[in-house]
């Protein structure tokens, strides 16, 4: 399988610092529309969330800044699946220049998937996201394993 590619965009004006880089916060924005696209990947895009009432949070993000991002750039984002179980699936962005297999950052999250009616309350996938994410899964076995997954910040005591 090619690539899973979740977001696509060029950087925009606003999101650069006085450095004239992608500010450390857009970095995020834009693996979170790369969840976006994800979620679209196993039926639980908007109007999904609407009917179903179902939908993913973010439980935790780790983001490494590996090179340069400037003004201007076309980027993308490839989503890989580090694991899923009933409630939770374990992510891997990695942001690229459009056309480089160079990575410019890496993010790995902990989604989980609720109920928003339910309070919001954790709640098992449906039948279809399952079966979806299975076939991510079984189309990416072949990808080699990604490079920044779990790390740990920390000073060498």
């Amino acid at each position: 399988m090619p690539a899973l590619i979740t977001y696509q965009t060029p950087v925009l004006a606003d999101w650069v610092d006085y450095n004239g880089h992608l500010r450390d916060a857009f970095y995020l924005l834009i693996f979170s529309y790369a969840t976006d696209g994800f979620m679209e990947r196993i039926g639980l895009a908007s109007d999904d969330r609407d009917a179903s009432g179902h939908s993913l949070f973010t439980l935790e993000a780790h983001i490494n800044y590996l090179h340069e991002v400037k003004l201007g750039e076309d980027v993308q984002v490839r989503t890989q699946i580090l694991g899923h179980d009933r409630k939770r699936v374990q992510l891997y962005h990695a942001l690229f220049r459009a056309g480089s297999d160079e990575a410019l950052a890496a993010s790995e999250q902990m989604l989980l998937h609720v109920d928003l009616a339910a309070g919001p309350k954790s709640a098992p996938f449906g039948d279809q996201s399952l079966e979806a994410m299975r076939e991510l899964v079984q189309a990416q076995h072949d990808q080699p394993a990604p490079a920044f997954v779990g790390r740990v910040i920390g000073l060498p005591k």
